[in-house]
C-alpha cells in the first residue's frame, strides 16, 4: 500500500445474511485531506467505515490503516465519532474529553489541559464543568467530537457527524474539521447531506447499493453534468425560440437552457445579429446534489429514504 495513503482498501465485501451490504468497495484516502464517503441511507457507508477501522471484519478484501494491515493496531492514532453517540452523563465536559483521551493513551493531566483549550476554541468554555446530562443534544455531540481529537490523532473518522445538529453547531463542526486538516490530520467522514461535502471535501467517493459509483473531486463530480445558461433578451422578437437549444424553457421573460458542448459564444452572436440582444446572462454549474442524483439515481435515493422512514 502507498505510503501517501492514510486509508486504503480493495474489494471489501460484507454480508449480513443473504444481503451483500458492501459489495466490492475500493477506497484510497490520501494523507492530509478531507475525504467524504457519500451515499443515500442504507448505502453501506457505516459498514464500510467500521471495516476500515477493524470494528468488524470483512468477508472478503483487504484494508490498510495508517500503514497497518491490522487496523486495530493503529487505533491509538485514530479518532472516531460513531453514528451512535454516547457519553457518560454524570461526567463533566472537561472530564469526558480527558477520559476519551486517556482511552487512547493520553495522560489525564494533558487531557484536561487540552480539553480546556478545545472547549474554549469551540465556544463551549462556559460549559467545562457542566455535566453531560444537562447539555443539549448538539452540545453533547460537539463534546464527543472534541473527545475524539483530544489525543491529536493522525486520522479522524466521523460517521454522519452533522446528523441532529442545528445550523450554528454545524458551522462549528465544519470549522473544527478544517482546523484538524490544517493541523495535518486526515479526515474521513460519511454523510448523505451534499452541502457539507461540497464545502469540505478535497476528494470523495459516492456509494450506492454497497458499490462505489464515483471517486474523485467535487469539481469532477459536478463536471459530469453540463452547465446551464439563464438568458434574458432585450427584445423577444419572433424567431427567438428557434435559435435557442431544444431544451430551452421560458419563465417570466427569461430562458434557461443547457450550454452547448461547443460553448455559448456562437449562439450569443446569432442572438445579437438577429436583434434580440442580451439584457441578462448567467452561466451556472450544477451543484454536487445534482451530480449525486445523476450518479446514484433518483429511484435509488427515493427507495433509501422510504426504507429509512
Amino acid at each position: 500500500m502507498s505510503s501517501t495513503l492514510a486509508v486504503s482498501a480493495k474489494g471489501l465485501v460484507k454480508r449480513f445474511g443473504e444481503r451483500r451490504v458492501v459489495d466490492g468497495v475500493d477506497i484510497a484516502v490520501p494523507k492530509g485531506l478531507v475525504y467524504g464517503v457519500l451515499g443515500p441511507n442504507g448505502a453501506g457507508k457505516t459498514t464500510t467505515l467500521r471495516m476500515l477501522l477493524g470494528i468488524i471484519e470483512p468477508d472478503e478484501g483487504e484494508r490498510n490503516l495508517l500503514g497497518s494491515a491490522h487496523p486495530r493496531e493503529a487505533s491509538d492514532q485514530v479518532g472516531y465519532l460513531p453514528e451512535e453517540r454516547g457519553l457518560y452523563p454524570a461526567m463533566t465536559c472537561r472530564e469526558a474529553i480527558a477520559f476519551m483521551g486517556a482511552l487512547r493513551g493520553l495522560p489525564w493531566k494533558t487531557g484536561r489541559e487540552r480539553a480546556d483549550a478545545l472547549l474554549d476554541q469551540a465556544g463551549l468554555g462556559h460549559a467545562k464543568h457542566e455535566r453531560i446530562r444537562k447539555l443539549s443534544k448538539g452540545m453533547a455531540q460537539l463534546v464527543q467530537l472534541l473527545g475524539s481529537v483530544v489525543h491529536e490523532p493522525e486520522l479522524l473518522v466521523l460517521d454522519e457527524p452533522f446528523s441532529g445538529l442545528d445550523p450554528v453547531n454545524q458551522e462549528k463542526l465544519e470549522a473544527l474539521i478544517l482546523g484538524q486538516r490544517d493541523r495535518g490530520a486526515t479526515i474521513l467522514f460519511s454523510t448523505h447531506v451534499m452541502a457539507h461535502a461540497e464545502r469540505l471535501c478535497d476528494r470523495l467517493s459516492i456509494i450506492a447499493g454497497g458499490k462505489v459509483k464515483f471517486e474523485g473531486t467535487v469539481a469532477q463530480a459536478r463536471g459530469m453534468l453540463p452547465m446551464k445558461a439563464h438568458y434574458t433578451p432585450h427584445h423577444a422578437h419572433e424567431g427567438l425560440e428557434a435559435l435557442l437549444p431544444r431544451d430551452a424553457e421560458r419563465e417570466n421573460g427569461s430562458w434557461t437552457f443547457t450550454v452547448p458542448r461547443e460553448g455559448i459564444e456562437a449562439l450569443l452572436v446569432e442572438l445579437i445579429n438577429a436583434g434580440h440582444g442580451i439584457s441578462g446572462l448567467s452561466i451556472e454549474r450544477p451543484g454536487l446534489h445534482d451530480a449525486f442524483v445523476r450518479i446514484v439515481g433518483a429511484q435509488a435515493i427515493a427507495a433509501s429514504e422510504e426504507a429509512a422512514a
